[in-house]
């Protein structure tokens, strides 16, 4: 009986907060970045070493923060920030960034501000659910999740990487079919 009540006072809350910042939101709204400071959707693993080296709101510690994954010929970097941002995380394929993940400390910043930052800047978000919001172009993909992280996706290179997946998959179940014939 509690939960249920729990659940109701929650949805009721979630659902006013949702009108009222609707209602906030101002009609000449900006475009949905792709960039967070001085770190962008696309740019080169030397220039985002650069922008971590000269942004005093990461500690990033040079080449012990990259790491080279195998998949894909992907780089990974990660560094801790400092004050609002816990830990960030930039993930490049094909030599250029194509995913920016903020956690940001919850201690110092809470959800509900940064929500109502983004819907006065970008417009109310195109999906809302308890787990997250989201704004999105044709390129570019936004989103605050829960509990406090702030990701940022370049659509175009994300999908181009999952068909490549897909297909990967599917030549590799091609394979074992074959190979299974053979018996």
């Amino acid at each position: 009986m509690k939960m249920r009540m729990f659940l109701f006072l929650f949805c009721l809350l979630f659902f006013t907060q949702t009108l009222l910042i609707r209602a906030q939101a101002q009609e000449n709204t900006q475009p949905v970045p792709r960039q967070f400071r001085g770190l962008s959707l696309g740019m080169t693993l030397d220039d985002l070493k650069s922008a971590l080296a000269k942004d005093d709101l990461f500690s990033f510690r040079g080449d012990r923060d990259v790491s080279f994954l195998p998949i894909r010929e992907q780089t990974l970097v990660e560094t801790t920030g400092l004050s609002y941002i816990r830990r960030a995380y930039f993930q490049l394929a094909e030599g250029a960034v194509f995913i920016m993940s903020f956690s940001l400390d919850t201690k110092l910043m809470d959800h509900y501000s940064v929500f109502t930052s983004f819907v006065r800047k970008y417009g109310p978000p195109i999906s809302l659910s308890p787990g997250e919001a989201v704004w999105e172009t044709d390129d570019t993909r936004v989103a605050i999740e829960r509990p406090l992280t702030v990701k940022y996706i370049d659509k175009k290179v994300f999908n181009r990487l999952i068909e490549d997946s897909k297909a990967l998959e599917n030549r590799e179940l091609m394979r074992r079919e074959d190979f299974l014939e053979n018996f």
